[in-house]
């Protein structure tokens, strides 16, 4: 049992799927795989930690061979909620299942949602349709500039996004249009997240700035994080983890500009020795290489995350847990710029755990919350603990 002193930390690897689910054809998923397709397509991936943690055991990753004696414990795990989308994951990560998924819109959102939208804001909009947030505003960047039309758009995703230049539509009022936005988008159209996409540059050179922020529905019951703030655990939220769950549970936030920026803070937080969760994304691989469909981009994040994993190995305390998994894939080497429906990795590791148990094929994400909680003493009712395979 862990005592009340000592920390788990949680690194979510933002869409580093390891295989498709069974039900990914529902999806239009079948053969994504975002590590084993990544690391085909680059001639192997370099990852000496990662792999003696025990990644390679987890499927066929060229570069990242099998180990005889992993370092780490290891598995890989399904999602059980329907959906493949960032909320969805991290809620499920948590230890909230869902029944049925967020609402996505390929063809634009409906008058009902645009026009009280474009009525409340003042001014109308560009775009409303699905695209890549990189290729629309390349797009209608310019005339965005001319306009001062806020570019609406989604993806196969259930979000609202609105990108604006931030010479044209400060980002103060860019979060006020997020969040006339979330008001509306309630009921039937509970979409999982607004984004605020705001941009610098001159047509031809736009680049999305680090003021991203993201407006997510709040989850509908408690989450293992609310569980551990309510018994007195610090809760820590390491880059877009606080938007994810809408502050819910959250004793501390730390917003992050990148995969390094959020290891450099994790790292802050873990020689703080402050007790209680650290709960870190790291969204790079998803938002700059797997949705932009780079998948030598998204190996070399990759690689680089793995020269920072001893830091983070050494930082932990004689008693802490380290936790590495992901929320979905986005396979960088299909058609799709989407996430794909995938199993996600598993690798627990600690001074004081076991090395190399395998833990097989767990069933839903929130086993990680039901076992967060076995670890700090406390139980959360959905998931299945596997805390007795880990610990000694």
């Amino acid at each position: 049992m862990l005592q009340k002193d000592k920390k788990v930390v949680i690194i979510v690897l933002d869409s580093a799927g390891i295989g498709a689910l069974p039900d990914a054809a529902k999806y239009g998923d079948s053969g994504s795989n975002t590590l084993g397709n990544t690391a085909r397509a680059v001639g192997g991936l370099k990852l000496p930690h990662l792999g003696q943690m025990g990644l390679g055991r987890l499927a066929d990753i060229t570069g990242v061979p099998p180990v005889d004696n992993p370092t780490a414990c290891y598995g890989k795990m399904a999602e059980l909620s329907p959906g493949k989308d960032t909320t969805t994951g991290h809620w499920e990560i948590a230890g909230i299942i869902l029944d049925r998924p967020f609402p996505v819109y390929p063809q634009g959102f409906p008058p009902e949602i645009i026009e009280p939208f474009k009525k409340r804001i003042g001014r109308d909009i560009l775009g409303n349709r699905a695209a890549s947030g990189t290729a629309i505003i390349e797009e209608l960047g310019e005339k965005h500039m001319q306009t001062g039309r806020p570019i609406v758009y989604t993806s196969a995703d259930s979000v609202f996004q609105i990108a604006a230049h931030e010479e044209v539509i400060p980002v103060e009022e860019l979060y006020r249009m997020c969040k006339i936005a979330r008001e509306l988008l309630t009921g039937e159209h509970a979409v999982g997240r607004v984004i605020a996409r705001p941009f610098a540059g001159s047509p031809g050179a736009f680049k999305r700035t680090a003021n991203r922020h993201d407006f997510s529905l709040a989850p509908p019951r408690p989450t293992v994080l609310e569980l551990l703030q309510k018994n007195g655990r610090e809760v820590a939220a390491v880059g877009k983890i606080n938007d994810i769950f809408a502050g819910r549970g959250i004793t501390k936030s730390i917003h992050t500009t990148g995969n390094m920026d959020g290891v450099d803070k994790t790292l802050q937080l873990m020689r703080q020795k402050v007790p209680g969760l650290i709960f870190t994304n790291l969204v790079d691989f998803d938002q700059q290489y797997g949705h932009r469909n780079d998948p030598r981009g998204y190996a070399a994040a990759l690689e680089e995350f793995d020269r920072r994993l001893p830091e983070i190995t050494n930082a932990l305390g004689p008693e802490d847990v380290l936790f590495i998994t992901a929320d979905h894939g986005c396979d960088p080497t299909t058609p799709s710029t989407d996430h794909s429906r995938e199993f996600v990795p598993l690798l627990v590791y600690g001074r004081g755990l076991k090395k190399g148990a395998d833990l097989g094929t767990r069933a839903s994400f929130s086993d990680v919350a039901a076992t967060v909680a076995d670890l700090f003493g406390l139980v959360f009712p959905a998931g299945k603990a596997f805390t007795g395979a880990i610990t000694s």
